[in-house]
Protein backbone atom coordinates (compact mmCIF):
# COMPACT_ATOMS: atom_id res chain seq x y z
CA UNK A 1 0.00 0.00 0.00
CA UNK A 2 1.35 3.44 -0.95
CA UNK A 3 2.08 5.97 1.79
CA UNK A 4 -0.86 8.22 0.92
CA UNK A 5 -3.28 5.28 0.81
CA UNK A 6 -2.01 4.07 4.19
CA UNK A 7 -2.52 7.59 5.56
CA UNK A 8 -6.08 7.69 4.21
CA UNK A 9 -6.87 4.33 5.80
CA UNK A 10 -5.45 5.48 9.14
CA UNK A 11 -7.69 8.56 9.01
CA UNK A 12 -10.75 6.45 8.23
CA UNK A 13 -10.00 4.16 11.17
CA UNK A 14 -9.76 7.16 13.52
CA UNK A 15 -12.98 8.71 12.20
CA UNK A 16 -14.95 5.47 12.26
CA UNK A 17 -13.93 4.90 15.88
CA UNK A 18 -14.87 8.49 16.77
CA UNK A 19 -18.33 8.17 15.24
CA UNK A 20 -18.94 4.89 17.06
CA UNK A 21 -17.95 6.52 20.37
CA UNK A 22 -20.40 9.34 19.74
CA UNK A 23 -23.23 6.92 19.06
CA UNK A 24 -22.36 4.82 22.11
CA UNK A 25 -22.46 7.92 24.33
CA UNK A 26 -25.88 9.10 23.20
CA UNK A 27 -25.76 10.69 19.77
CA UNK A 28 -28.61 9.76 17.45
CA UNK A 29 -26.28 10.31 14.50
CA UNK A 30 -22.77 11.56 13.89
CA UNK A 31 -20.19 12.17 11.22
CA UNK A 32 -16.52 13.07 11.29
CA UNK A 33 -14.09 14.53 8.78
CA UNK A 34 -10.30 14.77 8.75
CA UNK A 35 -8.32 17.13 6.53
CA UNK A 36 -4.55 16.85 6.25
CA UNK A 37 -2.06 18.68 4.11
CA UNK A 38 1.57 19.52 3.58
CA UNK A 39 2.92 22.28 1.38
CA UNK A 40 6.08 24.16 0.47
CA UNK A 41 6.17 27.55 -1.20
CA UNK A 42 8.85 30.02 -2.22
CA UNK A 43 8.54 33.77 -2.77
CA UNK A 44 11.31 35.26 -4.91
CA UNK A 45 11.92 38.87 -5.96
CA UNK A 46 14.68 40.62 -7.88
CA UNK A 47 17.08 37.72 -7.63
CA UNK A 48 16.58 37.13 -3.91
CA UNK A 49 14.56 34.62 -1.90
CA UNK A 50 12.02 36.57 0.14
CA UNK A 51 10.35 33.68 1.92
CA UNK A 52 10.35 29.90 2.12
CA UNK A 53 7.32 28.47 3.85
CA UNK A 54 6.69 24.87 4.81
CA UNK A 55 3.43 23.94 6.46
CA UNK A 56 1.63 20.89 7.79
CA UNK A 57 -2.04 20.88 8.72
CA UNK A 58 -3.95 18.18 10.54
CA UNK A 59 -7.52 18.99 11.51
CA UNK A 60 -10.37 16.75 12.57
CA UNK A 61 -14.01 17.69 13.02
CA UNK A 62 -16.93 15.87 14.66
CA UNK A 63 -20.62 16.60 14.23
CA UNK A 64 -23.15 15.02 16.58
CA UNK A 65 -26.94 15.11 16.34
CA UNK A 66 -29.46 14.56 19.12
CA UNK A 67 -32.89 14.78 17.56
CA UNK A 68 -32.88 18.07 15.68
CA UNK A 69 -30.07 19.54 17.74
CA UNK A 70 -26.53 19.46 16.41
CA UNK A 71 -23.08 20.61 17.45
CA UNK A 72 -19.59 20.73 15.94
CA UNK A 73 -16.20 20.39 17.58
CA UNK A 74 -12.73 20.14 16.10
CA UNK A 75 -9.20 19.24 17.14
CA UNK A 76 -5.78 18.69 15.63
CA UNK A 77 -4.91 16.04 18.24
CA UNK A 78 -5.84 12.41 17.60
CA UNK A 79 -4.79 11.07 21.01
CA UNK A 80 -7.46 8.67 22.30
CA UNK A 81 -8.02 10.66 25.50
CA UNK A 82 -8.42 13.89 23.57
CA UNK A 83 -10.95 12.30 21.23
CA UNK A 84 -12.97 10.91 24.16
CA UNK A 85 -13.17 14.42 25.61
CA UNK A 86 -14.09 15.75 22.16
CA UNK A 87 -17.11 13.45 22.00
CA UNK A 88 -18.28 14.47 25.48
CA UNK A 89 -17.95 18.17 24.65
CA UNK A 90 -19.85 17.77 21.40
CA UNK A 91 -22.73 15.99 23.11
CA UNK A 92 -22.94 18.59 25.88
CA UNK A 93 -23.05 21.35 23.28
CA UNK A 94 -25.71 19.63 21.18
CA UNK A 95 -28.05 19.26 24.17
CA UNK A 96 -27.95 23.03 24.62
CA UNK A 97 -28.39 24.02 20.99
CA UNK A 98 -31.70 25.22 19.48
CA UNK A 99 -33.44 22.82 17.15
CA UNK A 100 -32.77 23.00 13.42
CA UNK A 101 -35.59 21.49 11.37
CA UNK A 102 -33.33 20.84 8.40
CA UNK A 103 -30.21 19.41 10.03
CA UNK A 104 -29.27 15.77 9.72
CA UNK A 105 -27.09 13.35 7.83
CA UNK A 106 -27.61 12.72 4.15
CA UNK A 107 -30.25 10.28 2.94
CA UNK A 108 -28.54 6.85 3.16
CA UNK A 109 -29.92 5.93 -0.27
CA UNK A 110 -27.92 8.77 -1.81
CA UNK A 111 -24.55 7.82 -0.33
CA UNK A 112 -21.70 6.96 -2.69
CA UNK A 113 -20.74 3.30 -2.71
CA UNK A 114 -18.24 3.37 -5.57
CA UNK A 115 -15.64 6.07 -6.13
CA UNK A 116 -14.34 7.00 -9.59
CA UNK A 117 -10.57 7.22 -10.09
CA UNK A 118 -9.93 10.87 -10.89
CA UNK A 119 -6.10 10.89 -10.90
CA UNK A 120 -5.92 13.86 -8.52
CA UNK A 121 -2.73 12.79 -6.74
CA UNK A 122 0.79 13.22 -8.05
CA UNK A 123 3.40 11.86 -5.62
CA UNK A 124 6.01 14.24 -7.04
CA UNK A 125 7.63 16.56 -4.52
CA UNK A 126 9.73 19.67 -5.06
CA UNK A 127 12.51 20.86 -2.80
CA UNK A 128 12.84 24.50 -1.79
CA UNK A 129 15.80 24.70 -4.16
CA UNK A 130 13.74 23.41 -7.08
CA UNK A 131 10.88 25.78 -6.32
CA UNK A 132 13.33 28.66 -6.09
CA UNK A 133 14.71 27.80 -9.51
CA UNK A 134 11.17 27.71 -10.93
CA UNK A 135 10.36 31.14 -9.50
CA UNK A 136 13.72 32.49 -10.71
CA UNK A 137 13.06 31.32 -14.26
CA UNK A 138 9.64 33.01 -14.25
CA UNK A 139 11.03 36.31 -12.99
CA UNK A 140 14.03 36.36 -15.32
CA UNK A 141 11.81 35.74 -18.33
CA UNK A 142 9.43 38.51 -17.27
CA UNK A 143 12.20 41.04 -16.64
CA UNK A 144 13.73 40.22 -20.04
CA UNK A 145 10.65 41.64 -21.80
CA UNK A 146 11.45 45.13 -23.11
CA UNK A 147 9.57 47.75 -21.12
CA UNK A 148 9.30 45.80 -17.86
CA UNK A 149 10.89 47.94 -15.15
CA UNK A 150 10.35 46.10 -11.88
CA UNK A 151 9.08 42.91 -10.29
CA UNK A 152 6.47 42.46 -7.59
CA UNK A 153 7.77 38.94 -7.11
CA UNK A 154 7.48 35.41 -8.38
CA UNK A 155 6.25 32.37 -6.48
CA UNK A 156 6.26 28.60 -6.83
CA UNK A 157 4.66 25.98 -4.62
CA UNK A 158 3.54 22.40 -4.30
CA UNK A 159 1.27 20.63 -1.86
CA UNK A 160 -0.32 17.30 -0.99
CA UNK A 161 -3.61 16.95 0.87
CA UNK A 162 -6.14 14.32 1.87
CA UNK A 163 -9.75 14.31 3.01
CA UNK A 164 -11.48 11.48 4.86
CA UNK A 165 -15.14 11.24 5.95
CA UNK A 166 -17.07 8.73 8.06
CA UNK A 167 -20.75 8.77 9.05
CA UNK A 168 -22.86 6.75 11.47
CA UNK A 169 -24.96 5.64 8.47
CA UNK A 170 -22.06 3.51 7.30
CA UNK A 171 -20.29 5.75 4.82
CA UNK A 172 -16.51 5.85 4.77
CA UNK A 173 -14.50 7.46 2.00
CA UNK A 174 -11.26 9.30 1.39
CA UNK A 175 -9.17 10.77 -1.39
CA UNK A 176 -5.86 12.55 -1.82
CA UNK A 177 -4.88 15.35 -4.16
CA UNK A 178 -1.86 17.41 -5.11
CA UNK A 179 -1.18 20.85 -6.54
CA UNK A 180 1.75 22.54 -8.26
CA UNK A 181 1.81 26.23 -9.15
CA UNK A 182 3.92 29.09 -10.47
CA UNK A 183 3.09 32.79 -10.72
CA UNK A 184 4.70 36.17 -11.37
CA UNK A 185 3.63 39.83 -11.20
CA UNK A 186 5.68 42.63 -12.76
CA UNK A 187 5.58 46.38 -13.40
CA UNK A 188 6.13 48.39 -16.57
CA UNK A 189 6.56 52.14 -16.92
CA UNK A 190 7.81 54.74 -14.45
CA UNK A 191 6.38 57.04 -11.78
CA UNK A 192 2.67 57.70 -12.03
CA UNK A 193 2.63 55.86 -15.35
CA UNK A 194 3.42 52.46 -13.84
CA UNK A 195 1.20 49.52 -14.74
CA UNK A 196 1.19 45.97 -13.42
CA UNK A 197 0.00 42.61 -14.65
CA UNK A 198 0.61 38.95 -13.95
CA UNK A 199 0.39 35.37 -15.11
CA UNK A 200 -0.18 32.22 -13.10
CA UNK A 201 -0.66 28.50 -13.59
CA UNK A 202 -1.71 25.66 -11.30
CA UNK A 203 -2.06 21.96 -12.02
CA UNK A 204 -2.71 18.74 -10.13
CA UNK A 205 0.29 17.04 -11.77
CA UNK A 206 3.72 18.61 -12.09
CA UNK A 207 4.15 17.31 -15.63
CA UNK A 208 1.22 19.47 -16.81
CA UNK A 209 2.42 22.72 -15.25
CA UNK A 210 3.31 25.37 -17.81
CA UNK A 211 6.98 26.17 -18.29
CA UNK A 212 7.99 28.84 -15.78
CA UNK A 213 9.74 30.94 -18.42
CA UNK A 214 6.57 30.96 -20.54
CA UNK A 215 4.53 32.14 -17.53
CA UNK A 216 7.06 34.91 -16.90
CA UNK A 217 7.23 35.99 -20.54
CA UNK A 218 3.45 36.18 -20.79
CA UNK A 219 3.26 38.25 -17.60
CA UNK A 220 5.84 40.67 -19.00
CA UNK A 221 4.15 41.01 -22.38
CA UNK A 222 0.75 41.62 -20.78
CA UNK A 223 2.17 44.30 -18.53
CA UNK A 224 3.92 46.24 -21.28
CA UNK A 225 0.69 46.35 -23.30
CA UNK A 226 -0.98 48.19 -20.41
CA UNK A 227 1.36 51.22 -20.50
CA UNK A 228 -0.18 54.66 -21.06
CA UNK A 229 -3.85 53.74 -20.69
CA UNK A 230 -6.46 56.24 -21.82
CA UNK A 231 -9.63 57.33 -20.08
CA UNK A 232 -12.78 57.04 -22.14
CA UNK A 233 -16.11 58.90 -22.08
CA UNK A 234 -19.17 57.07 -20.80
CA UNK A 235 -21.06 55.04 -23.39
CA UNK A 236 -23.38 52.08 -23.85
CA UNK A 237 -21.33 49.57 -25.85
CA UNK A 238 -20.63 45.86 -26.33
CA UNK A 239 -18.24 44.53 -23.69
CA UNK A 240 -15.84 41.62 -24.15
CA UNK A 241 -14.85 39.71 -21.03
CA UNK A 242 -11.52 38.05 -21.90
CA UNK A 243 -11.13 34.46 -20.74
CA UNK A 244 -8.94 35.79 -17.93
CA UNK A 245 -12.01 37.32 -16.26
CA UNK A 246 -15.01 35.64 -17.90
CA UNK A 247 -15.23 32.94 -15.22
CA UNK A 248 -16.45 35.63 -12.81
CA UNK A 249 -19.72 35.83 -14.77
CA UNK A 250 -20.25 32.09 -14.32
CA UNK A 251 -19.34 32.52 -10.66
CA UNK A 252 -22.18 35.03 -10.22
CA UNK A 253 -24.56 32.44 -11.65
CA UNK A 254 -23.27 29.89 -9.13
CA UNK A 255 -24.10 32.24 -6.28
CA UNK A 256 -27.59 32.81 -7.65
CA UNK A 257 -28.37 29.09 -7.96
CA UNK A 258 -27.04 28.14 -4.53
CA UNK A 259 -29.77 26.15 -2.83
CA UNK A 260 -29.26 28.02 0.45
CA UNK A 261 -29.74 31.41 -1.27
CA UNK A 262 -32.84 30.19 -3.05
CA UNK A 263 -34.29 28.74 0.16
CA UNK A 264 -33.70 32.08 1.95
CA UNK A 265 -35.28 33.96 -0.93
CA UNK A 266 -32.11 36.02 -1.47
CA UNK A 267 -31.37 35.04 -5.07
CA UNK A 268 -32.44 37.07 -8.10
CA UNK A 269 -33.08 33.74 -9.88
CA UNK A 270 -35.22 32.18 -7.11
CA UNK A 271 -38.30 32.07 -9.38
CA UNK A 272 -36.52 31.09 -12.59
CA UNK A 273 -36.32 27.30 -12.45
CA UNK A 274 -37.11 25.83 -15.89
CA UNK A 275 -37.15 29.32 -17.40
CA UNK A 276 -34.98 30.81 -20.12
CA UNK A 277 -32.05 32.57 -18.43
CA UNK A 278 -29.48 32.56 -21.26
CA UNK A 279 -29.66 32.30 -25.04
CA UNK A 280 -30.70 28.81 -26.28
CA UNK A 281 -27.15 27.93 -27.35
CA UNK A 282 -25.72 28.35 -23.84
CA UNK A 283 -24.85 25.38 -21.60
CA UNK A 284 -23.28 25.62 -18.14
CA UNK A 285 -22.11 22.41 -16.52
CA UNK A 286 -20.80 21.31 -13.15
CA UNK A 287 -18.72 18.14 -13.35
CA UNK A 288 -17.02 16.77 -10.20
CA UNK A 289 -15.48 13.87 -12.10
CA UNK A 290 -13.16 15.65 -14.52
CA UNK A 291 -9.88 13.74 -14.59
CA UNK A 292 -7.22 15.82 -12.82
CA UNK A 293 -9.77 18.63 -12.47
CA UNK A 294 -8.94 21.58 -10.24
CA UNK A 295 -12.09 21.01 -8.15
CA UNK A 296 -12.78 17.31 -8.76
CA UNK A 297 -13.95 15.04 -5.95
CA UNK A 298 -15.26 11.45 -5.95
CA UNK A 299 -18.05 12.20 -3.43
CA UNK A 300 -19.39 15.31 -1.75
CA UNK A 301 -18.90 16.66 1.76
CA UNK A 302 -21.70 14.51 3.16
CA UNK A 303 -20.65 11.32 1.38
CA UNK A 304 -23.36 11.72 -1.25
CA UNK A 305 -22.78 10.35 -4.74
CA UNK A 306 -21.98 13.16 -7.15
CA UNK A 307 -22.02 13.35 -10.92
CA UNK A 308 -22.23 15.87 -13.74
CA UNK A 309 -25.25 18.17 -13.71
CA UNK A 310 -26.39 20.75 -16.26
CA UNK A 311 -27.14 23.98 -14.45
CA UNK A 312 -28.07 25.65 -17.73
CA UNK A 313 -29.28 23.48 -20.60
CA UNK A 314 -30.28 25.15 -23.85
CA UNK A 315 -30.27 28.45 -21.98
CA UNK A 316 -32.80 27.11 -19.44
CA UNK A 317 -32.10 26.87 -15.68
CA UNK A 318 -32.33 23.18 -14.72
CA UNK A 319 -30.69 22.68 -11.30
CA UNK A 320 -29.88 24.31 -7.99
CA UNK A 321 -26.62 23.63 -6.12
CA UNK A 322 -27.89 21.45 -3.27
CA UNK A 323 -26.61 19.87 -0.10
CA UNK A 324 -28.97 17.92 2.16
CA UNK A 325 -30.15 20.83 4.31
CA UNK A 326 -30.96 23.14 1.39
CA UNK A 327 -32.64 20.27 -0.45
CA UNK A 328 -34.89 19.58 2.55
CA UNK A 329 -35.87 23.25 2.75
CA UNK A 330 -36.82 23.23 -0.92
CA UNK A 331 -38.55 19.84 -0.84
CA UNK A 332 -35.92 18.38 -3.17
CA UNK A 333 -33.07 15.86 -3.06
CA UNK A 334 -29.38 16.60 -2.65
CA UNK A 335 -27.45 16.49 -5.93
CA UNK A 336 -24.10 15.89 -4.26
CA UNK A 337 -22.86 19.47 -3.92
CA UNK A 338 -22.18 19.57 -0.18
CA UNK A 339 -18.90 21.18 0.87
CA UNK A 340 -17.41 20.57 4.28
CA UNK A 341 -14.99 22.00 6.79
CA UNK A 342 -14.12 20.64 10.21
CA UNK A 343 -15.94 23.14 12.45
CA UNK A 344 -19.21 24.10 10.75
CA UNK A 345 -22.24 22.49 9.10
CA UNK A 346 -21.96 21.37 5.48
CA UNK A 347 -22.38 24.16 2.97
CA UNK A 348 -22.87 23.79 -0.75
CA UNK A 349 -20.57 24.63 -3.65
CA UNK A 350 -19.86 23.88 -7.26
CA UNK A 351 -16.99 21.65 -8.39
CA UNK A 352 -15.58 21.96 -11.92
CA UNK A 353 -18.02 24.59 -13.16
CA UNK A 354 -17.79 25.79 -16.75
CA UNK A 355 -19.67 27.42 -19.59
CA UNK A 356 -19.41 25.32 -22.72
CA UNK A 357 -17.57 26.83 -25.67
CA UNK A 358 -19.52 28.62 -28.35
CA UNK A 359 -19.14 28.40 -32.13
CA UNK A 360 -17.49 31.77 -32.83
CA UNK A 361 -13.75 32.38 -32.64
CA UNK A 362 -12.30 35.03 -30.37
CA UNK A 363 -11.73 37.32 -33.39
CA UNK A 364 -15.21 36.69 -34.81
CA UNK A 365 -16.69 37.79 -31.50
CA UNK A 366 -15.01 41.19 -31.87
CA UNK A 367 -14.87 41.91 -35.59
CA UNK A 368 -18.26 43.67 -35.94
CA UNK A 369 -17.85 45.90 -32.86
CA UNK A 370 -17.60 49.53 -33.98
CA UNK A 371 -16.75 50.74 -30.47
CA UNK A 372 -16.47 48.67 -27.32
CA UNK A 373 -14.50 47.56 -24.27
CA UNK A 374 -12.23 44.51 -23.96
CA UNK A 375 -11.80 43.70 -20.25
CA UNK A 376 -8.66 42.03 -18.91
CA UNK A 377 -9.01 43.06 -15.25
CA UNK A 378 -11.96 43.57 -12.90
CA UNK A 379 -11.86 45.43 -9.59
CA UNK A 380 -14.26 45.39 -6.65
CA UNK A 381 -17.28 43.24 -5.90
CA UNK A 382 -20.27 45.43 -6.69
CA UNK A 383 -22.79 42.65 -7.33
CA UNK A 384 -26.14 42.48 -5.55
CA UNK A 385 -27.21 38.83 -5.28
CA UNK A 386 -30.80 39.75 -4.44
CA UNK A 387 -31.48 42.08 -7.38
CA UNK A 388 -28.78 41.03 -9.84
CA UNK A 389 -27.46 44.59 -10.15
CA UNK A 390 -23.87 44.56 -11.40
CA UNK A 391 -21.22 47.29 -11.16
CA UNK A 392 -17.47 46.67 -11.19
CA UNK A 393 -14.32 48.60 -11.93
CA UNK A 394 -12.57 47.48 -15.10
CA UNK A 395 -9.49 48.00 -17.22
CA UNK A 396 -8.34 46.52 -20.49
CA UNK A 397 -8.38 47.76 -24.09
CA UNK A 398 -10.64 49.78 -26.35
CA UNK A 399 -12.07 48.24 -29.49
CA UNK A 400 -12.65 50.29 -32.64
CA UNK A 401 -13.95 48.82 -35.92
CA UNK A 402 -13.24 45.26 -34.82
CA UNK A 403 -9.66 45.93 -33.69
CA UNK A 404 -8.20 45.97 -30.18
CA UNK A 405 -6.38 49.30 -30.27
CA UNK A 406 -5.13 50.84 -27.00
CA UNK A 407 -5.19 50.27 -23.22
CA UNK A 408 -7.88 51.91 -21.07
CA UNK A 409 -8.36 52.16 -17.31
CA UNK A 410 -10.51 53.68 -14.55
CA UNK A 411 -13.76 52.50 -16.10
CA UNK A 412 -16.87 51.04 -14.49
CA UNK A 413 -19.08 48.49 -16.23
CA UNK A 414 -22.67 48.23 -15.08
CA UNK A 415 -25.83 46.33 -15.86
CA UNK A 416 -28.12 43.71 -14.39
CA UNK A 417 -27.12 40.06 -14.45
CA UNK A 418 -30.53 38.98 -15.78
CA UNK A 419 -30.03 41.16 -18.86
CA UNK A 420 -26.34 40.31 -19.10
CA UNK A 421 -27.05 36.58 -19.14
CA UNK A 422 -29.65 36.95 -21.90
CA UNK A 423 -27.31 39.10 -24.03
CA UNK A 424 -24.23 36.92 -23.64
CA UNK A 425 -22.36 35.17 -26.47
CA UNK A 426 -19.41 32.80 -25.81
CA UNK A 427 -16.37 32.27 -28.02
CA UNK A 428 -14.85 28.87 -28.75
CA UNK A 429 -11.70 29.36 -26.62
CA UNK A 430 -12.69 27.55 -23.41
CA UNK A 431 -9.69 26.37 -21.38
CA UNK A 432 -9.81 24.34 -18.17
CA UNK A 433 -7.45 26.13 -15.81
CA UNK A 434 -9.24 26.55 -12.50
CA UNK A 435 -12.34 25.39 -10.62
CA UNK A 436 -14.58 27.75 -12.61
CA UNK A 437 -13.90 28.38 -16.29
CA UNK A 438 -15.48 30.14 -19.24
CA UNK A 439 -14.49 31.14 -22.77
CA UNK A 440 -14.20 34.75 -23.86
CA UNK A 441 -17.65 36.34 -23.54
CA UNK A 442 -19.38 39.17 -25.36
CA UNK A 443 -22.22 41.02 -23.64
CA UNK A 444 -24.02 43.64 -25.68
CA UNK A 445 -25.63 46.78 -24.32
CA UNK A 446 -23.62 47.33 -21.14
CA UNK A 447 -23.07 50.75 -19.64
CA UNK A 448 -19.40 51.73 -19.47
CA UNK A 449 -18.85 54.74 -17.21
CA UNK A 450 -15.68 56.75 -17.73
CA UNK A 451 -14.85 60.43 -17.79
Amino acid sequence: MSDHKANEQNSLNILDDLVKKARAKGADAADAVRVQGTSTSVAYRLGEIEEIERSEAHDLGLRVLIGKQQAFVSSNDTDAGVLDALVDRALDMARNMPEDAYCGLADPELLAREFPELDLYDPSTQSAEELTETAKQAEEAALAVAGVTNSEGASASFGHSSIALATSDGFTGSYSSSSHSVGISVIAGEGTGMERDYDYDSKRHLEELRDAADVGRTAGERTVKNINPRKMPSAKVPVIFSNRVSSSIVGHLAGAVSGASVARGTSFLKDHMDKQVFKPEISIIDDPHRRRGAASKPFDGEGVKNSRIDLIEGGVLRNWILNSAAAKQLGLQSNGRASRGTSSPPGSSTTNLYMDAGSLSHDDLIKDIKSGLYITSLIGFGVNGVTGDYSRGASGFWIENGEILFPVSELTVAGNLKDMFLNLTPANDLEFKFGTNAPTLRIDGMMVAGT
